[in-house]
């Protein structure tokens, strides 16, 4: 126990000092080549012409808005930080959010109007897990319940099938086919027979239902044209690289062995096939479910879904450095976490793990 303590403990370190190392590297990036300074100082100049703009329509001296206006520019130059190098501003930026200080954002609002970096979070994260955590989630199951069939089943009508459709969903990118089905089964019913079977994006109709349940079933309807195109893109893959690990487990030799024995194929399959093949499958998905936190910034686009997808695209198109940086920390940070999860799954799912 102590040598499995002391191995997880230096996984949890070298995870610690990756994540200090992505915002390091970003830091640098937004530093070094003068982005960061640029970002600053084009606020400040729309900032201080804004307040030029107030004083003079309010009549005052010239003279005595030239001397406001320079202490302003001054007093906002501090505040912002321009007047010290990048590589003084930026570390104090890191260590904010080391300590989950994530501060404020300049230019973006929640949807309830604030600016703190964490309420923008809390707005967009349910909106990111519903559309793609779930999508991810159902496409994933259903996937690798095929793929755990197949795979003890080479050669198959359904192994063919799942050939196929795996070739297609890794040809076709996510936001494509929300595009196709977009126009198919939203745009194209509503033209030829004025029947809209599918909206073709937002979350929820304008004006939101009232009633709790109207609102829920409202968000169903929105979120079908996003769920079948994960589906279609993603159920092939899930299915067709579960049935290779499958396939190749059931190769070895300790399960030939089992079979030797004249063991129940049933017996085989659950304990000799399926349980060594659990660490990649869990990988792929712990990882994937990770990844879905982050969002699609295309098709949550495409779609007009307001989630983390969305927010890292205005985040970037409005140059807010202190949301960029915040987002890259958060997922960052679930990446980190779900890796040391699947450390510890390992562990408890691979007796070869514990005994090395």
């Amino acid at each position: 126990m102590a040598s499995l303590a002391k191995t997880l403990i230096i996984k949890a370190v070298s995870l610690v000092v990756v994540l200090i190392g992505v915002l390091v590297l970003l830091a640098v990036i937004m530093g070094a080549t003068g982005l960061s300074d640029k970002i600053l100082k084009s606020m400040l100049t729309a900032e201080v012409q804004e307040y030029k703009q107030m004083l003079i329509r309010q009549g005052k001296d010239p003279e005595a808005i030239q001397k406001v206006i320079e202490e302003y520019n001054k007093t906002r130059a501090e505040a912002l930080g321009i007047d010290k190098p990048w590589y003084v501003r930026l570390p104090q930026l890191i260590y904010r959010l080391l300590v989950l200080d994530l501060g404020y954002s300049r230019t973006l609002q929640s949807s309830w109007g604030s600016n703190k970096i964490s309420d923008l979070i809390l707005d967009r994260l349910p909106n990111t897990i519903i559309l793609t955590t779930t999508g991810i989630t159902l496409t994933a199951l259903v996937g690798i319940w095929i793929g755990l069939y197949i795979g003890s089943n080479i050669g198959s009508r359904a192994d063919r099938v799942v050939s196929i459709l795996s070739a297609i969903s890794y040809a076709l990118p996510l936001w494509f086919m929300g595009l196709v089905l977009i126009l198919v089964l939203a745009y194209a019913p509503k033209i030829l027979w004025g029947i809209q079977i599918f909206p073709p994006g937002g979350m929820v109709s304008i004006p939101p239902p009232k009633d709790p349940v109207a609102y829920f079933l409202d968000v169903l309807w929105h979120l079908s044209l996003p769920l079948l195109a994960s589906f279609i893109v993603f159920f092939g893959g899930w299915a067709y690289s579960t049935r290779n690990i499958v396939f190749n487990v059931s190769q070895e030799d300790f399960v030939s062995f089992a079979r030797a024995k004249g063991l129940p194929e049933d017996v085989v399959r659950r304990r000799y096939i399926l349980r060594p093949s659990l660490p990649p499958i869990m990988t792929n998905f712990i990882l994937s479910l990770a990844g879905s936190i982050s969002g699609y910034i295309i098709t949550e686009r495409v779609f007009n879904w307001p989630g983390m997808g969305s927010l890292y695209y205005q985040a970037i198109t409005a140059l807010d450095e202190p949301v960029i940086f915040a987002l890259t920390y958060i997922f960052t940070l679930v990446y980190i976490v779900a890796r040391f999860i699947l450390e510890i799954l390992y562990v408890l799912v691979d007796p070869r793990i514990r005994l090395a």
